[in-house]
């Protein structure tokens, strides 16, 4: 049992520790955010990337990176709540009024922001992760054959998940949630660190806002991408190129992730 003496009794520790692991989701954030970007290259390089994560460590590395990072979102998100009531306990009265003057809507709205990006990510990893909220995981089949088992498609498994409106959609809508958080929170956990002081302060308040907009356009590019037709599944585009081929009299091309992605001309019977 933790007694008052222990030091995660203090504040000063539980926001310190708060701030560190905001850093830490900061850094995962934009590195799935640049892994995630690599579906604006042709389908091998964002399928080869997948492909690497799923065989790293013999395919150990993504399970305790997933396992670790669910202990630091759980860590981040149970302190913070602490930190509230604890907040609200010492001053159990509301003010009568309360006009905030130097905080804004983003900061005095953390925690609820936070709880809407927590329920996001058990969501997105019920959709691509696990494959059970929605058809696209269809196509997260093995391309590679017996020499590349963990090649998957995963381009077009993205690509036909963000083609349905109503996800692209509210991924879009959670991102401008997760970008409010981490407009406040980018730049506040320098504070909970204890390193935002004099000329770093300046630099430190616009760390907050740049980490937003850059993840918010990067993530948001991807479905606004797809919707727009400029990125389209690998399957698509052949079929596209089969009706024109035989519209102009030519064998008509197939394609498949059975065969590794690649089209072939159809053999007369």
């Amino acid at each position: 049992m933790m007694t008052c003496a222990h030091p995660l009794c203090s504040s000063i520790v539980r926001k310190g520790i708060v701030g560190l692991t905001g850093a830490l989701m900061i850094v995962f954030v934009l590195g799935h955010m640049t892994g995630n970007l690599l579906i604006f290259l042709p389908p091998e390089a964002i399928n080869s990337y997948a492909e690497f994560l799923h065989e790293a460590g013999h395919g150990a590395l993504i399970w305790l990176s997933r396992l670790g990072l669910l202990t630091i979102f759980a860590v981040h998100i149970g302190l913070t709540i602490s930190l509230k009531y604890e907040n609200k306990k010492a001053r159990p009265i509301a003010y009568a009024t309360h006009q905030p003057l130097a905080s804004n809507w983003a900061s005095r709205h953390m925690l609820l922001t936070g709880l809407v990006v927590m329920l996001f990510v058990v969501y997105h990893l019920l959709h691509f992760t696990a494959g059970v909220t929605d058809h696209s995981a269809d196509w997260r089949r093995p391309i590679g054959g017996p020499g590349r088992p963990h090649l998957l498609d995963v381009h077009s498994m993205v690509v036909n998940g963000f083609q349905n409106p109503y996800i692209a959609s509210f991924y879009i809508v959670c991102q401008i949630v997760l970008g409010m958080h981490l407009w406040h929170g980018g730049s506040s956990l320098f504070q909970s660190l204890g390193i935002n002081r004099g000329f770093w302060k300046r630099i430190t308040a616009w760390a907050g806002p740049v980490v937003a907009v850059v993840v918010v356009v990067g993530n948001c590019s991807i479905p606004i991408a797809i919707q727009a037709r400029f990125i389209q599944c690998h399957a698509d585009i052949e079929m596209k190129k089969a009706e024109i081929d035989s519209k102009n009299g030519k064998l008509p091309r197939l394609w498949s992730p059975a065969n590794g992605g690649s089209a072939s001309a159809s053999q007369p019977h």
